[in-house]
């Protein structure tokens, strides 16, 4: 953003890359697949690069709210002076403290999730989605928490999804009543409670017994807690792990 900045220019996004979009192997996949999308509609983007910090969403799920807001403050300072305006993000916890919890302390922005966007691109015709490699095979969807029961986004991925040649299925537990993946309220940082069963195992058995080749979801969290439950069941092979940016 500085360098765009600088050039005189005014991206029309930022793409709000996120801590797993940054330094997870897996999410990094995500975040390039997103951009190669951006390139090829024509957006004019930018990210914050070094100046992006975490949102502060583990540290206030954790409960810590003098660190969520020490670096809540830092991040809106910093976005207020490039004056952004619309945001986009692929991971739905920077999406929801973004959207729902800045704007208590000053930070007011456009933002929307990666799955509402690439509807928007493609409702104007600027992507158009094929098959391919995913043609025929039966899809079951995940809802993320933050996504799902928080903002209540649950048609647009179903619409994604529902757009490529396959067969979408439902999980026992979905939309409203969906299943937590195991990793949000800042779970995925801190060991296991005592119990029979690790949650993400719950959610992945539930995916599996619909008999789906594929298991979509749009959240970094989310999906490497389905690719683990997926190894512990040793379905690594017959059963990918995808998400929704991968399969446009």
């Amino acid at each position: 953003m500085a360098d765009v900045v600088a050039a005189g220019k005014n991206p029309e996004i930022l793409f709000w890359v996120g801590c797993a979009g940054s330094y997870d192997a897996r999410a990094q996949k995500v975040s390039i697949a997103f951009c190669k999308i951006l390139n090829k509609a024509g957006i004019e983007y930018a990210i914050l690069g070094k100046e992006e910090s975490c949102t502060g969403d583990p540290a206030r799920r954790a409960g810590n709210e003098f660190v969520f807001q020490m670096t809540a403050l830092q991040n809106i300072e910093t976005l207020n002076m490039y004056k952004v305006k619309k945001i986009v993000c692929t991971c739905p916890h920077c999406f929801n403290t973004l959207k729902n919890e800045y704007p208590a302390l000053g930070g007011n922005y456009e933002v929307i999730h990666h799955t509402q966007f690439l509807q928007q691109l493609m409702e104007e015709g600027k992507i158009s989605v094929q098959g391919g490699a995913f043609s025929g095979k039966k899809v079951t969807y995940h809802d993320s928490c933050y996504i799902g029961r928080v903002n209540g986004i649950y048609e647009v991925p179903r619409q994604l999804l529902e757009k490529l040649d396959n067969q979408l299925v439902e999980m026992e537990r979905g939309k409203e009543r969906g299943l937590c993946c195991g990793a949000g309220g800042a779970q995925m940082f801190k060991e296991d409670e005592p119990g029979d069963k690790r949650i993400n195992i719950e959610r992945t058995e539930e995916a599996l017994d619909t008999g789906a080749e594929i298991i979509a979801a749009n959240c970094p969290f989310c999906i490497t807690m389905l690719q683990d439950g997926v190894k512990a069941k040793e379905k690594q092979d017959s059963v990918m792990v995808y998400d929704l940016s991968h399969r446009q």
